[in-house]
């Protein structure tokens, strides 16, 4: 994956005119992501034409897609009553109810004669005998993945209201050894663990990546000759820089909404304080100054107020300040310690791990610290970050006698748990904006 991600797809050929076909009336077929425990709805994904077998590989992932999002039922396809559907017909729709298949998705991929492929899709609504979606890409044929992922971001938001996030990257730092030698490497995969990629070589410990939520970068610690260093990495060109070279430790850096600050905690004389830095400056301003550790800053998605952790009152709570530092307030106040807080990026939650009754757990509160749920409760949960749509949490765990971390994804009811397939042990995952 050195190829640009901007330019992966041929600039996704615009979407190559995006809607090919009729604009439908509204349909009757959607899902309300909004209640609790959602039904799954049952949907019809039919193998996507093609020569050589890939139109079958795209609509695979597809279905993947969108089964592992929990608000999807994919039909076995030994099931499907109507044979040999394509994009150039209707489908014959009482084939499909009898099966209570409620929507229905179609597909071609075509070689073209510069040696880029055209994918084309359609989405159905069964009951209402009405198309919902129509789209076609140009992509090279290592690029496949991605549109399906693309593809699959087109069903689910026409479908819920919201925006996919299938078309994501994860970075997260990978873990291989024996517990008392353990290596650590960045690295960098699709959100369903496809395409993994080492960034570092694993000669230096690396720690909390996280990315720009407006540039193809990343930002982590590392500690090499000794020196806690935060750096800066372009994923693009491999490029890295280092942000400063700071007194002390330095934890958790993160991104400011608009790319141009990094947030971090810097300890000195056995207090930590929170220091934002502007990037093009490299000025540095102190936000916190208490005789206390106060960590993890995650700023909210309009870049006006940061939540952080804090042992001031004895033991971690979570705060809530003004993005100067003024205003500092308490919002945890349930029983145990509080720690990683990540605002959403819809701006309404707040995720975070908690310990309590010798459980770490994975839960949400609204930044006033009202509303507090659960997610998921474990041995060793810990680090949750937030997909693109504020819908799904990704976190590490560590089980008891596991042997090493493992990833997995959590959505916002707490029913749909997916264990998320790496090469080999992995913690502190970040997930990346959606990829234009």
């Amino acid at each position: 994956m050195k190829t640009s991600i901007k330019g992966v797809l041929v600039a996704i050929a615009a979407i190559a005119g995006a809607i090919l076909f009729a604009a439908p009336a509204l349909a009757v077929v959607e899902i309300d992501i909004t209640q609790g425990n959602v039904e799954p709805l049952p949907i019809a994904i039919t193998d996507f034409q093609s020569q050589d077998g890939i139109g079958q590989q795209i609509s695979s992932v597809v279905q993947a897609d969108l089964k592992r999002s929990g608000l999807f039922a994919p039909i076995d396809r030994s099931a499907f009553i109507q044979k040999g559907l394509t994009v150039d017909t209707s489908p014959t729709f009482t084939d499909w109810t009898v099966i209570n298949a409620q929507a229905i998705v179609v597909g071609r991929v075509t070689p073209e004669a510069d040696g880029r492929l055209r994918v084309e899709f359609r989405l159905w609504d069964t009951f209402a005998g009405q198309q919902l979606d129509g789209q076609q890409f140009y992509t090279n044929p290592e690029n496949w993945r991605r549109v399906a992922h693309i593809i699959a971001d087109a069903i689910y938001q026409r479908l819920t209201g919201e925006k996919g996030y299938f078309d994501t990257r994860i970075v997260f730092v990978s873990e291989s050894g024996t517990k008392d030698k353990r290596v650590k490497r960045l690295a960098i995969m699709d959100q369903d663990g496809a395409n993994v990629r080492f960034l570092t070589q694993g000669n230096d410990l690396v720690l909390t990546p996280r990315f720009s939520p407006s540039r193809q970068e990343v930002t982590y610690m590392s500690f090499g000759d000794g020196e806690p260093r935060v750096y800066l990495l372009q994923l693009e060109t491999g490029q890295r820089e280092i942000v400063g070279n700071f007194p002390g430790m330095t934890f958790s850096p993160r991104f400011s909404p608009d790319g141009q600050k990094v947030i971090m905690s810097l300890q000195q004389d056995g207090n930590a304080n929170i220091y934002a830095m502007d990037l093009r400056s490299r000025a540095t301003t102190r936000l916190t100054s208490t005789a206390a550790i106060d960590t993890s800053p995650s700023y909210s998605p309009d870049g006006q107020r940061i939540v952080f952790e804090s042992d001031r009152g004895g033991r971690q709570q979570l705060y809530v300040m003004n993005a100067d530092g003024s205003s500092q307030q308490r919002i945890s106040f349930g029983d145990g310690s509080y720690s990683t807080p990540v605002w959403s990026p819809r701006g309404d939650l707040v995720a975070f791990t908690k310990q309590s009754g010798g459980q770490f757990q994975i839960g949400v509160m609204r930044p006033d610290g009202s509303g507090e749920r659960i997610l998921t409760s474990g041995f060793h949960n810990e680090g949750p970050t937030w997909a693109p749509n504020g819908r799904v949490l990704m976190f590490f765990r560590d089980a008891k006698g596991g042997g090493g971390p493992q990833l997995y994804s959590i959505d916002l009811t707490g029913y749909n748990e997916q264990k998320v397939p790496t090469p080999g042990y992995a913690s502190d995952p970040a997930w990346s904006p959606s990829l234009e």
